[in-house]
């Protein structure tokens, strides 16, 4: 198999209009709160627009060459958390990443409320696309035999914006994000969730990084988190291309992908995101860095990646990943979301 893209196939795809889809395949929310969410993104007789094309990959094999200078080159740190903005002009495709469980979307109807169920949340086709999912491969999976098999979701609507942020006169001092939004009651809920009127279209990537390790990582999770970041975007290279039938720049939109519940370290996450980018012929990775916290581990992953790695346009993958083996860094703990 190579790289180019030229054997490259899915092992499923589906392509459904997005209002049949839901009809057929309703969310099964279970959480009032997450009730309250829906019926503002989708009023009563409502529904969501456009198509939904769904693919799901088998990880590709690594390259034999890293392009270093390049990967520094195409990276765009910016504050904050996903804002949905294009980075790149038209025709140009952008993917944002899912920080996904190996069960695809799985916790969408629940009232957890980490980054991957803020996003179907705000997106509430996904969860039909899980639902859809399950009935025809009997399955939804982001990760099977320990191996990654990304999934990509081109064409989702989002409906809706929830402000997770602290706010002690709308009701929420400590913030929505995480447990707190099961906890906290309807009303405040509703006045945080915000209609996209007209709504946007997400093209959603979902990769699901290893969970709670221990001490130093091991060569071979960092060679998973590699080829799991890897394929993933290599994967939405190539259905951009696919969808609109012809070479486009794609840029991919992520930031400190399983740092919180799972426990991930953020330097590691970030230079091997960063490396991985350049090496699936991405043209922007724009990194959502969160707060000055996130800022500076933004930069000191860059810093040492400069100081590491020698920056040149191809150097061997051999060579890489005994200087990001020689870093020590070793697992964080959960953030409890």
């Amino acid at each position: 198999m190579s790289n180019d893209g030229c054997d490259i196939q899915p092992m499923e795809r589906l392509s459904l209009d997005a209002a049949e889809l839901m009809r057929a395949y309703p969310p099964r929310i279970r959480h009032r709160n997450k009730l309250a969410v829906f019926e503002i993104a989708l009023p009563h007789g409502a529904e969501p627009g456009g198509r939904i094309e769904y693919s799901r990959w088998a990880p590709v094999p690594l390259p034999e060459t890293v392009p270093v200078r390049r990967a520094l080159d195409i990276t765009v740190a910016k504050p904050g958390f996903y804002d949905y903005q294009p980075h790149l002009s038209p025709p140009g495709m952008e993917w944002h990443v899912n920080f996904a469980d190996p069960d695809l979307f799985v916790a969408y109807g629940s009232g957890l409320f980490a980054q991957d169920e803020m996003m179907c949340a705000e997106h509430p086709v996904l969860g039909s696309v899980r639902e859809a999912v399950l009935e025809r491969f009997a399955s939804a999976l982001t990760e099977e035999d320990g191996q990654p098999t990304p999934v990509l979701v081109a064409g989702a609507e989002r409906r809706c914006r929830i402000d997770t942020s602290p706010d002690l006169a709308a009701g929420r001092p400590e913030g929505l994000y995480g447990r707190r939004f099961a906890a906290a009651d309807l009303e405040t809920v509703r006045r945080a969730t915000v209609p996209i009127v007209p709504p946007t279209i997400t093209n959603v990537l979902a990769i699901a990084a290893p969970s709670y390790g221990h001490g130093r990582y091991t060569p071979e999770e960092i060679q998973q988190i590699l080829l799991t970041a890897f394929t993933g975007f290599l994967v939405a290279r190539l259905e951009s291309e696919r969808l609109a039938g012809e070479t486009v720049p794609v840029a991919v939109h992520t930031g400190f992908w399983g740092c919180g519940a799972f426990g991930g370290n953020r330097l590691l996450m970030t230079i091997l995101q960063i490396l991985a980018a350049a090496m699936a012929g991405l043209d922007a990775l724009v990194y959502f860095t969160a707060d000055a916290a996130g800022g500076n581990d933004f930069r000191t992953a860059v810093q040492l990646l400069r100081e590491r790695v020698a920056l040149e346009d191809a150097v061997p993958l051999a060579e890489v990943m005994k200087a990001v083996e020689g870093l020590g860094l070793r697992w964080g703990t959960s953030d409890g979301n």
